[in-house]
């Protein structure tokens, strides 16, 4: 028996955006290839990850549909996106969903615990449910 509460998440979604999604999973950037490699195949808690999922007019990088939680793993250009980030994240969390954020950095050289810290994360997440 799945010891996780589902929830039910009808999201929006862009139709227009599927061929670039489908670019960026081919893309491979390498933190994201790592990360995807530690959670694809339920490794994380039995728990199933999307890449690159459209919601809305954005692409996530992960999202794990079962929880409402969507992974966002940003590299250096990100620091000039500040405020399309946080633009970007009041509208996820306006659907309900939670967002988590890594460094690329953190991934590339700390995956480990990234992974222990997203685990921590989505049990936290469940206690707040």
């Amino acid at each position: 028996m799945n010891k996780f509460k589902q929830r039910i998440f009808n999201l929006p979604s862009n139709p227009q955006l599927k061929q670039r999604a489908r670019e960026l999973r081919k893309q491979g950037v390498l933190s994201e290839v790592l990360f995807w490699n530690e959670v694809k195949r339920k490794k994380i808690l039995d728990l199933d990850f999307d890449r690159q999922k459209i919601i809305g007019n954005y692409i996530v990088d992960f999202y794990i549909k079962k929880l409402g939680i969507v992974i966002e793993i940003d590299g250096v250009s990100h620091n000039e996106k500040l405020e399309e980030d946080e633009i970007r994240d009041n509208y996820l969390k306006s659907l309900g969903l939670t967002v988590i954020r890594y460094s690329d950095l953190d991934v590339k050289h700390n995956l480990d615990n990234v992974i222990q810290d997203l685990k921590n994360q989505i049990i936290t997440n469940l206690v707040d449910m």
